[in-house]
């Protein structure tokens, strides 16, 4: 069998194409997408491990014991220093149903904090302004939104044992 000098190299440069034009692309795409659902997957128990925490211990005026808690317990993802740092902004809304009407207003209490005189009826925990820049970062391109993760859940208990008349922080 005798093969043609011109024909020696075809399938090489054919691969080499295809490599360069589809496999690579196609791999870097499925990283790409897998690291945002896992970021996507994240950041939505992550919310709701927030909402669980503040939903069982104690109201405080400005919710720092809520986002105490969430700054120390990002869970293990990419770019988790934004949660921690501050750059994603985590919000703590706690609410008051009216027992006229039954809407939800925001809860204020006059009597002080963490105690059983002051527990609200709901709280929303909302993170926003999270950009995914891991892989876009590598090539050149510029970070991309997330949209804002919100969890709402009904108060438990709120630390607070009204038999007793104490609260937990």
């Amino acid at each position: 069998m005798r093969r043609s000098r011109g024909n020696s190299g075809q399938a090489t440069v054919e691969f080499a194409l295809l490599y360069a034009g589809v496999i690579v692309p196609l791999t870097f795409a499925l990283i790409f997408t897998s690291e945002m659902l896992w970021i996507w997957h994240s950041a939505v128990e992550f919310t709701r491990d927030g909402a669980r925490y503040a939903a069982t211990h104690c109201w405080q005026p400005g919710a720092d014991n809520v986002l105490t808690y969430m700054r120390t317990h990002v869970p293990r993802m990419m770019d988790m220093d934004q949660f921690q740092s501050g750059a994603a902004e985590i919000t703590v809304e706690y609410f008051a149903r009216d027992p006229d009407t039954g809407q939800l207003t925001e809860f204020t209490c006059d009597s002080g904090e963490c105690s059983t005189n002051c527990v609200p009826d709901t709280v929303s925990i909302s993170i926003t302004n999270y950009e995914f820049r891991r892989f876009v970062n590598f090539l050149g391109l510029p970070p991309v939104g997330i949209p804002t993760f919100k969890t709402s859940m009904p108060i438990e208990s709120a630390g607070c044992d009204p038999e007793q008349g104490t609260c937990l922080p």
